[in-house]
């Protein structure tokens, strides 16, 4: 049996405000395979990024953390300060969703490419992490990636930035690659280009990837699992073939068909599908189902916390539709 090389249980995040606790994430288990792909999707306010940030500790300093476990290849704790702090640069890089703040713009590209690498390569000259810098610029698609490496992120477009993140995470060869909505913001065309990237240098690398994104698309294009998340909760995991397939949590489906056909037509008559209602205040969470206040399928029953269905082999979904009467 293969060890995982993140496992963590029964995560909570939350944070103190003036109506008491707010609750982002609760009881959330995230379990990544060496070398595997995993998705995390949802609406905005499901607590993708938090998770995500939660793991290279750059949640804010009011934020309590709490878990059963977690463990990082074979290290205990992995979510205490010291241990992100050990990890983060090294053994856990992120592609930051927007590339011109990640970027600062006082410094060229070369120092950026040069800089995050002391931390992992310290033996290293400058002229050795510099040469590392421009071949993976290279690498990443940036022509003339000599001349560029002496630029500034204003002279970059935003697809050249986000390859350039790209290239700054995968330079310290991590374990485990973060992309927080890599493609936001992008032209289909420049999408296209830097999923394939990220396809290909992380399997050259054979880092395990961990891709936070709105879209199920995005998803499917680079993950072979998928975890739903709802109001800081996982409503429903799996293969990603099988999920996209057959969703079972009433979320999951949901949120499938509010997905964007790429080649339908402008002039459709057909009407955009939304998912009525909001997010649920992680203030003042709902004592049962969260999805119940939006779930077209609610039932008595909702007014209790369901329980997680496993179905084997990674699937399973939390939902009392699931659960025998």
């Amino acid at each position: 049996m293969t060890v995982p090389l993140l496992s963590i249980r029964n995560l909570d995040v939350s944070y103190p405000t003036a109506r008491g606790q707010a609750q982002i994430l609760s009881a959330v288990d995230l379990t990544i395979a060496p070398g595997a792909s995993v998705g995390l999707v949802g609406e905005s306010g499901s607590g993708k990024s938090t998770l995500a940030l939660a793991l290279l500790g750059l949640l804010p300093d009011n934020a309590k953390i709490q878990s059963e476990s977690a463990v990082f290849d074979n290290c205990p704790d992995a979510l205490s300060p010291a241990a992100t702090r050990r990890l983060r640069g090294i053994d856990i890089a992120m592609v930051f969703q927007d590339p011109m703040t990640a970027l600062n713009p006082l410094f060229t590209i070369g120092t950026h490419l040069v800089e995050i690498q002391r931390r992992k390569f310290a033996g290293a000259s400058r002229a050795e992490l510099w040469a590392r810098g421009e071949a993976m610029l290279a690498r990443v698609g940036v022509s003339d990636a000599g001349n560029r490496m002496r630029r500034y992120p204003h002279e970059f477009s935003g697809g050249m930035r986000q390859r350039v993140v790209i290239a700054m995470a995968l330079l310290v060869e991590p374990k485990l690659l973060i992309a927080d909505e890599p493609t936001t913001a992008l032209d289909a065309t420049i999408e296209a280009q830097v999923v394939d990237i990220l396809r290909d240098l992380r399997s050259e690398l054979s880092a395990a990837l961990l891709v936070v994104s709105h879209s199920f698309g995005l998803i499917a294009e680079l993950c072979e699992t998928v975890i739903v998340m709802y109001a800081g909760t996982i409503v429903e995991t799996g293969a990603v073939g099988d999920v996209l397939r057959d969703p079972h949590h009433p979320y999951a489906q949901a949120l499938l068909a509010c997905e964007i056909e790429p080649l339908s037509s402008i002039e459709s008559a057909e009407p955009l599908v939304t998912i009525p209602g909001t997010v649920p205040d992680p203030a003042n969470r709902p004592a049962g189902c969260v999805f119940a206040a939006r779930c077209p399928a609610r039932h008595d029953r909702c007014s209790e916390p369901p329980p997680f269905v496993s179905q084997g082999n990674g699937r399973g979904f939390a939902c009392w539709l699931g659960v025998s009467s």
